[in-house]
Parts: C-alpha cells; structure tokens; sequence
C-alpha cells in the first residue's frame, strides 16, 4: 500500500506532459506556416506535372517543353514605320514629291502645248517690252502722255522688226539667181576636185548619187506638197502670233503695273510679300538680258557682215541681219549664223574664202564669249553654259525656233527668282547659330529693277 501513491503520482505526470504535448501541437497546427521555397518549387511544379500529366500520350504536338533558364527576355517588336530605315524613309519622302511635281509639270506642259501660240505670243511680248520699256519712261519724263508715249514706241519698235525681215527677204530674192549660179559653179567646182582627189571617187559614182537625190525628190512629192501646205499654216499663225504679241506689248508697256497688281492677287497671302519683291528683280534680269542680247547681237552682226563683205561674199548684207536674229539663241544660233556663212563663201568663192570667213566667225565669237558678254551682261544674268544649252534644246523640242529664243531667259528669271525667295527666307526665318551659311541680306528695292510700268 505505500507504494501506490508513487505509482499514481509517476502516472498523472505523464498524462499531464501528453496533454500538454497536444496542446501544444493543436496551437502549431492553428498558426499559419509558409513553406520555405524549395518546398514551394516543388509544390508549383507539381500542377505542372498534373497537367503533363493530363496530355494524352499521343498528343505529342501539344507537349511544349518549357524555356531554359538562361533564354534572353524576349522585347516587343517595334512599330513598322520605326522599323524602315531612316534613308529609305527620306528616300520615299522626297520621291513622292517628286512624283507629285512631275505630274504637275506635266500637266501644265500639257497645257501649254494647247495654247502655245498665245504662250509664245506673250513672252515675245515680254521681251519686247523689256526692250522697249526705257523708251516709253524717257518719252513720260519730257512731258509726253503715256498713251501717245506707248503708241509711237510702240510702231516704231515693230516697225524696224519688220523693216528687218523685209530687208532679208528682198536681198534673198534679190540675189537668188546669182547665189543659184554661184551654187551651181560651186558644184561643179566640188564634182571636179572630188575625181581628181585621193579618195578615187569616179564620174559614176557621182552620177549615183545625183540620181538617188533626183529620184528621193521625184518618190517625196505628196509629201513635198504637204510640207507646202503646212508651210501656208505655219505663215497663218506666225501673222496671228505677231498680231497677239503687238496688242500685249502694248498693253504690258502702257498698263503693265495694274497688270502686276492683279497678278498679284492671285497669288495666296502668306506668299505675296515674297512674291511682290521677287517681281521687279526678274523684271531687271530680263531688261539686262535683253538689252545685253541686242548689244552683243548687234557687234555680231557687223562685224562678222564687214569680215564678209571684204571677202567679196554674196549677200553679205542679208547674212549680217540673219547673224543679228539668230544671235538671240544662244550657241546654237551663233553656230549656225556661222557656219550659213562658211557654207555660202565655200560654194561661191572657194575652200580658202571660206576658211578665211570661218577664221572671221570663230574670232568675233571668242570675242563675244569672253570679252563681251560678262562686260556687258556682268552678273546680271548667271546661267552656266551647259544650262544654257540643255534649256535651248529643250524649248527647241517643245515648241521649235519660238522656244529655243524664250528658253534662255525663262532660266535666268526663274533663277533670280529662286535665289531671291530663298534669301527672303532666310531673312523671314533666320538659322540657328551654326546653321546654314549664305543667307546675305537682301538687295535693296531701288537696286533690283523695275515692273514693266514704271
């Protein structure tokens, strides 16, 4: 018996420490516990695998393996317009506009060819009037009435124009059965020195040709008798154009400012001051241009017609007027004036009259070319010899002998033109420092030439 109370306290004290044990492990399973990470790996790669696991095995197109780990992070892709690289996108930018001024281009062109005989009508009358405009200012400064001032300056400059041509045609009529002759002696002359050359051509061989022309012009009659009929249009319109381009000179030369004035408002306002004060400076380049051409024309022709007429070749006369006219294209007339020359010297008086009348040619024209044209023209007009040629032979191909005269000065207003808009911009909206160079002041107004009524 006294050893039960042992036994029972050793027993309630093991109940008691697995009550508590229990206690304390309620409380633990009460408390939340996050899982350390290894364990949450392993606990999110297990739907992974549940899902895996749920693919058919023959589905072997829907097995994706997953990325490695060392895979680079993928970026978005860029806009398309970003992807296109910076010079292909200023290459299309340009080249639409390009597209759109080529159209544009076109298009008037198109126009202009529809109405070309008024489109030559007037710049004819343009340049008339830019020679003839100091006339009328000097009659208006000694008291004369404008109207009278215009009328007589008018009829006179058309008139000696036409005295010109007429003066032409009568020598050319005057003369032709002698230049016939001439040609004919000349022929003879070529046929003779052509056996007796080096080249051993033969009397048949000559007699071939002869009739191969003979039988080309007899096969080209229609064609002959067309080139007539267009012959009497091509008069019909040269009368028309002279009559337009008379009736525009007068009014350029007597209403020419209110004439500009309405041009002007035309044109959009925000561009009209720019407009305005680019005017009078092509007005002035085009009086220089045409005022310099007569000069230079004129030396031309009297001296190369004095070289002729010393050389005792026919028509010297005529030709020194045709060298005159033809001077108003430039190059290509002064070379063909020449060599009209060379060619009536060579059938007429020889091969050493005509190498003495080439030497003539080419002297006065280096003269011209080096001497007078930057003395006289100086920097009024500054077109660079192959401008000079490509714009003749494309007004040659646009609207014949009409353009190739009008081609030249059309460049060099629309490059004053160019030059001034591009200055006054500069001054409208200055560079950064730093920017482009080059943007001098702008000339003054007093400086730049006059509208035509002035």
């Amino acid at each position: 018996m006294p050893k039960m109370p042992e036994w029972f306290g050793r027993a309630s004290a093991r109940i008691s420490h697995i009550g508590q044990r229990l206690d304390e492990r309620r409380a633990a399973a009460e408390e939340p516990d996050e899982p350390p990470p290894p364990r949450a790996v392993a606990v999110a790669a297990v739907p992974a695998a549940r899902e895996e696991a749920a693919v058919p095995a023959d589905d072997t197109s829907a097995r994706v393996p997953p990325p490695p780990a060392y895979a680079p992070a993928a970026t978005p892709r860029p806009e398309p317009a970003a992807a296109v690289p910076w010079g292909v996108r200023v290459a299309a930018e340009a080249g639409w506009r390009l597209l759109v001024l080529a159209a544009t281009v076109w298009v008037l062109m198109k126009v202009i060819s529809a109405v070309r005989l008024v489109v030559l009508a007037f710049v004819v009358a343009l340049l008339v009037s830019a020679l003839l405009q100091p006339f009328v200012a000097r009659l208006t400064r000694h008291g004369v009435p404008r109207g009278l001032a215009t009328a007589l300056t008018t009829l006179f400059g058309f008139a000696m124009m036409g005295l010109m041509g007429w003066f032409v045609v009568w020598q050319i009529m005057e003369n032709v059965d002698q230049l016939s002759r001439q040609v004919q002696d000349g022929i003879e002359d070529l046929r003779r020195w052509l056996l007796d050359s080096p080249f051993h051509v033969t009397e048949k061989q000559i007699n071939d040709v002869a009739k191969n022309l003979r039988d080309a012009v007899g096969t080209n009659t229609e064609q002959l008798t067309s080139a007539g009929i267009e012959g009497v249009t091509v008069i019909v319109e040269l009368f028309t154009g002279l009559l337009l381009a008379f009736f525009s000179t007068i009014f350029l030369l007597y209403d020419g400012k209110k004439i500009w004035g309405w041009c002007l408002k035309l044109v959009p306002a925000a561009a009209r001051e720019g407009v305005a004060g680019a005017g009078p400076r092509a007005w002035g380049t085009l009086t220089a241009y045409v005022r310099g051409t007569v000069i230079v024309a004129l030396i031309d022709a009297v001296f190369i017609g004095i070289g002729i007429y010393f050389l005792d070749v026919p028509m010297a006369v005529p030709l020194a007027v045709i060298i005159f006219l033809a001077a108003f294209v430039p190059l290509v007339g002064a070379v063909v004036s020449g060599a009209l020359a060379v060619v009536v010297a060579l059938v007429t008086q020889g091969v050493f009259t005509a190498v003495l009348v080439l030497a003539v040619v080419l002297a006065v024209q280096q003269i011209e070319g080096h001497i007078l044209q930057p003395f006289i023209l100086g920097r009024a007009v500054r077109v660079h010899p192959l401008a000079v040629v490509l714009s003749v032979a494309a007004g040659g191909m646009i609207a014949g002998i009409g353009g190739a005269v009008v081609a030249v000065p059309l460049v060099a207003v629309l490059n004053t033109v160019v030059g001034y808009l591009r200055r006054y911009a500069h001054e409208a909206h200055p560079p950064a420092p730093g920017g482009a160079p080059g943007a001098g002041p702008l000339p003054k107004a007093e400086e730049a030439g006059t509208v035509p009524a002035e």
